[in-house]
This record gives C-alpha cells, structure tokens and sequence, in this order.
C-alpha cells in the first residue's frame, strides 16, 4: 500500500455565494442556517473531547 493511498482527500471549498442577488430575508434565513450547522459542529467538538479525554483518563498511569 503507496504513502498516498493513506491520505484524506480534501474536498475543495465551495464557492462563495454571491449576495447581492438575495433580499434582507433571504440573507436572513442563511444566517440562521449557518447558526445551526455551527451548533452541531460545536456539539460534535463536545463530543469528540469528551471521548478523548476518557481514553486519556483510561491509559494514564498512576504516579
């Protein structure tokens, strides 16, 4: 198995939406759609350090 194979494939970030084109709600609306997926990234950040912090509790040596 090549080095390579072993990488993550990073997707490229999408383009940024033009703006201009939306009214006040529709900007709005975007900005609350960002909101949310930014909780649950948050939430999955909890998650995720929660998780390493009891498997580092677990493998930590006693002094």
């Amino acid at each position: 198995m090549a080095f390579d194979e072993d990488l993550e494939v990073r997707k490229p970030k999408p383009a940024l939406k033009p703006l201009d084109d939306l009214s006040v709600d529709e900007l709005q609306a975007l900005i609350a759609e960002h909101e949310t997926e930014i909780a649950r990234i948050r939430a999955a950040i909890t998650k995720k350090e929660a998780h390493r912090a009891a498997a580092a509790s677990f493998f930590k040596t006693p002094s």
